[in-house]
């Protein structure tokens, strides 16, 4: 099936994306977004969605899942081809100058420009290394939390030192009947101010602790925990794991296209642009001297990706407007 030919598709639909539609849409280009999970808002949506955020401008804090929300209905302001549920498998040129991006559901999707917003690429949990813990998953063992709900009243134990542990461990103390998180360092991953916030509540908090066994017949009952530092070892009963050990990225897709990629990010210019004419990247996937990995630094990236793609497109073409200047 080979589609209409758009000024800018977007590979990967998570939130940076979603912004990048919406400013394309503002300067007048026809938008494409390709995104291999069933719904639009990446890691954000699918992931994380009872998650709070607290890095967005405006917002001191914002559920993951509503970021998303408003940012559908600030895109959504424009018109904008939408395929999900595909995962772009090739990028080739074409002799005009343009691409054809190839799809694992046999779509081929001409485009003048592409701008790369993959985040950290196709990602998989973290799997903990631990015998027989592969039978509790979706049996009280999970990788995520989808509903905050769901853990009301609950015993609940997460492993974990990044944000995502700490996150969910203050999400989840006014509704669980007890959070315990173990970490097997001294020192956490997360924000200082999430940590203090942490030390601060409820949530019993074991440093250089692990986790060594799960029990339970159905469904998680307990847990066995251990010092590494003494090898003491603790029994305690809980509903629900959460394994908050983080997500490998996978980039290979990428590096096939033939981008410059330094580890498992896109070297980028200060325009966005890649070592391939016309092809752009926003967000955690790209690395230049200086990155912060934040989704406000996201938006400021699209909206210069968008630009720059606009300039290759019409190379005189004006700078874009203010979006206080538009006339809507």
């Amino acid at each position: 099936m080979r589609a209409e030919m758009v000024d800018v598709t977007f590979v990967g639909g998570g939130p940076v994306a979603l912004y990048g539609l919406f400013y394309a849409g503002m300067v007048g280009l026809s938008t494409r977004v390709i995104e291999s999970l069933s719904e639009l808002g990446g890691q954000l949506a699918a992931l994380y969605p009872e998650k709070m955020v607290y890095d967005v401008p405006g917002f001191p804090a914002v559920r993951a899942r509503d970021l998303v929300d408003q940012l559908l209905a600030q895109s959504s302001r424009f018109l904008y081809d939408v395929r999900t549920g595909e995962t772009v498998q090739q990028l080739q040129a074409q002799p005009d100058g343009t691409y054809i991006l190839r799809t694992t559901a046999q779509g081929e999707y001409p485009t003048r420009t592409v701008i790369v917003t993959t985040g950290a690429g196709a990602f998989t949990p973290r799997r903990l290394a631990l015998p027989g813990a592969d039978r509790f998953e979706g049996k009280g063992l999970q990788y995520t939390v989808p509903q905050l709900e769901r853990f009301r009243g609950q015993r609940v134990l997460i492993v974990g030192g990044g944000d995502s542990a700490v996150d969910w461990a203050l999400s989840l103390e006014p509704l669980a009947r007890s959070v315990t998180l173990i970490h097997r360092r001294g020192q956490f991953r997360a924000l200082e101010e999430s940590v203090e916030q942490l030390l601060s509540s409820s949530v019993d908090v074991r440093l250089f602790h692990e986790l060594r066994a799960i029990e339970g017949d159905e469904r998680v009952t307990a847990a066995i925990i251990y010092n590494n530092q003494t090898g003491e070892e603790t029994r305690l009963p809980v509903d629900e794991i959460v394994l908050a050990l983080g997500f490998v990225p996978d980039v290979s897709l990428l590096r096939s296209w033939g981008l410059d990629m330094d580890d498992n990010a896109i070297v980028v210019r200060s325009d966005m642009s890649t070592n391939l004419p016309g092809v752009y990247a926003a967000g955690d996937v790209v690395t230049y001297p200086g990155k912060v990995k934040l989704i406000a630094t996201g938006f400021g990236e699209v909206a210069t990706a968008v630009a720059a793609a606009r300039r290759h497109i019409n190379p005189q073409v004006r700078t874009p407007l203010h979006s206080s200047s538009m006339k809507w």
